[in-house]
């Protein structure tokens, strides 16, 4: 592994809260524990920042002047960032709280919190943003070696995965079960799958809009 590439998978921590001493302080912590941090003093400079593609997560003061935790919360989702979020807050608004969980978030901490408390929140968080992460990237290669399948390829890849037989795929497609055999096997290759049954897992990985029956 490179240096490059370590700090690439090393975790990021990005703080927002408007207190500049509780961003200090969160900063610190963090450092403290071997994890890099990054922080900022409202949501608008977090988005106005081009960042590292790191994983981690997203610690968030709920009510900031001009747009709250919660509303970035909202904008990241409706943007397809699905970045684990730990909130702050030092209102303990229960309704606030019950709305970030339901829309995803790794916890709700009220001010004063353990610093352990924080440090375990922020850990589930990296965790679950390593495993969306390493599975966003065995998605997009299945859908890049799903591309490169003419579309005849797919209709026998999607007949093999429903469990069909050749001959059935044969008559379905009106060609020939040699034909078909060798689709299959140009699927098989270009899928990189040793059996049938990890073509069929590979199947079940594709975005369900590719799955879709063409006809």
């Amino acid at each position: 592994m490179t240096v490059a590439t370590a700090e690439h998978d090393r975790p990021l921590v990005l703080i927002v809260d408007d207190d500049e001493a509780v961003r200090t302080s969160l900063g610190e912590l963090m450092v403290s524990v071997g994890i890099d941090a990054t922080c900022f003093g409202s949501t608008r400079e977090l988005l106005e920042t081009t960042l590292p593609e790191r994983p981690g997560c997203l610690v968030l003061d709920v009510r900031m002047p001009g747009s709250s935790g919660l509303d970035l919360q909202q904008h990241l989702a409706a943007a397809g960032n699905a970045k684990p979020i730990v909130f702050l807050t030092g209102h303990g608004d229960i309704p606030m709280s019950v709305q970030a969980m339901k829309a995803g978030a790794i916890d709700f901490l009220t001010k004063p919190f353990r610093d352990q408390s924080l440090l375990d929140a922020v850990s589930t968080g990296i965790e679950r943003d390593i495993a969306q992460r390493a599975a966003a990237r065995t998605v997009k290669r299945q859908v890049d070696r799903y591309a490169t399948l003419t579309a005849r390829e797919r209709q026998v890849f999607r007949l093999v995965a429903l469990g069909r037989l050749n001959k059935q795929i044969a008559f379905q497609l009106n060609i020939t079960e040699v034909t078909v055999k060798l689709h299959r096997s140009g699927v098989m290759r270009k899928m990189e799958a040793a059996s049938i049954g990890e073509l069929i897992q590979g199947w079940n990985i594709l975005p369900p809009a590719l799955r879709a029956d063409p006809s």
